[in-house]
């Protein structure tokens, strides 16, 4: 069995006979790792060496402050609950990834599924789109190699995440259809064509996994062709002003997107941090990776597309009365160091970064956990990555016996000061 993350704990589940919370998980994964100590977490009257070059601002939380570059989120803090005492134990991305998005580290033992593909097999199809959609530029990764904790697992690949990238215009691609060349939503009445395409694709792909894009392929058309699931991924259903609120970042859009999949009724939607850098390598998404330039990516980029399209991404959320039923998570694989490195940067930090929690009955306004004067490490019990999937997976009515069933989320304890 993979070595888990959890904590002892002799509480029970708050949760426990009532029925799920949330309807919709939303996880949004800021890929990367941002810097707690410059968004979530200042640190105020440490040294100049740790504390960086942000003022804070005060929030609708009593005495809860956070950085200057986030104005936006800070007067919306009575609507989310903050976490500041996460720990992991991973400080490379993809086995960080993997540990925060399933609770388990990649090896020993076959990787586990990610908490995404727990709720996809206990909901079943619901409707017609797919259980669990990640809406971003295909399987996060770094440079060296995806993540491996980002669909199915143990589940199997039936269970892994149905893709779609959304571009900065808005623009909806499923990377599923990528193999047939021109094809687009737009010309998928073309069944004659469209065959000879396949044909064609399935010749030149033999031996080379073909079953595994048959699968995805599949369940693309499936979703081309049936009016209802179409209409979930056109943002030009949108008005202008909605999508301008949200900002015109491959962020900003997608967010949009992923509040129509709630809508739609997605059982389990992860809404991916992606802003790639062609020109280094393709499809290398550093995200908050900030080694260089921490201060200035922060300033003049991530934290004013943040600061834009997640409060109005609440808003929506509330307005439209999902966020009753919908839970939305918040979060990285890890923080960043919080002395500031001999670039002028910040580099990975597993002992302590932070997530927001909101919707789906937890109580917001709050703040959980507390990190020490310099952000280093928690002072109250740490919150692990297998708490966060065990309590994701209460919320949405994956119990014990539920859990023990498909033998997933092993010793987890829940969040109990989130219920």
């Amino acid at each position: 069995m993979p070595l888990a993350l959890g904590l002892p704990s002799t509480a029970q589940s708050a949760l426990a006979g009532r029925s799920p919370r949330a309807k919709t998980v939303l996880m949004v994964w800021l890929w990367g790792a941002p810097s707690h100590l410059d968004t979530f977490d200042p640190k105020p009257d440490a040294p100049v060496e740790y504390r960086g070059p942000f003022s804070t601002i005060a929030t609708r939380t009593p005495g809860v402050r956070f950085t200057d570059l986030l104005p936006r989120i800070a007067q919306r803090s009575d609507q989310f609950t903050l976490v500041r005492s996460h720990i992991t134990t991973q400080s490379g991305h993809p086995d960080g990834g993997t540990v925060a998005l399933t609770g388990f580290h990649e090896k020993p033992g076959p990787v586990q599924p990610n908490f995404g593909a727990i709720v996809a097999k206990h909901r079943g199809q619901t409707g017609d789109l797919p259980g669990f959609v990640s809406v971003g530029r295909g399987i996060i990764r770094d440079a060296g190699r995806i993540v491996e904790g980002y669909g199915g697992g143990t589940l199997g690949k039936a269970y892994d995440p149905f893709l779609i990238n959304c571009t900065e215009e808005g623009k909806a691609d499923l990377p599923a259809l990528k193999l047939l060349d021109g094809l687009s939503p737009d010309r998928i009445t073309d069944r004659k064509s469209l065959l000879g395409q396949i044909d064609k694709t399935r010749r030149s792909l033999e031996g080379a996994g073909i079953e595994g894009w048959a699968r995805q392929y599949q369940q693309a058309y499936g979703m081309l062709t049936n009016s209802k699931a179409r209409d979930a991924f056109d943002l030009t259903r949108e008005s202008q002003a909605t999508r301008d609120a949200y900002g015109y970042s491959t962020f900003g859009q997608s967010a949009l997107m992923a509040r129509r999949l709630v809508e739609a009724e997605v059982p389990y939607v992860q809404l991916n941090w992606s802003e790639t850098v062609e020109s280094i390598t393709p499809n290398w998404d550093f995200g908050w990776d900030t080694h260089l330039y921490n201060f200035e990516l922060l300033m003049d980029r991530h934290c004013p597309i943040l600061d834009r399209a997640l409060p109005v991404l609440l808003d929506d959320l509330s307005e439209r009365g999902l966020l009753d039923t919908t839970l939305v998570v918040v979060i990285s694989e890890f923080g960043r160091t919080p002395k500031i490195n001999d670039r002028a940067a910040r580099d990975h930090w597993p002992q302590c970064y932070f997530s927001l929690w909101t919707g789906a009955g937890v109580e917001p306004g709050r703040t959980i956990g507390q990190s020490d004067k310099l952000g280093e490490h928690p002072i109250t019990n740490p919150i692990t990555p297998l708490m966060v999937g065990t309590t994701i997976a209460e919320l949405a009515g994956i119990d014990t016996q539920a859990r023990a069933e498909m033998n997933v989320l092993e010793a987890g304890t829940v969040i109990d000061e989130l219920l």
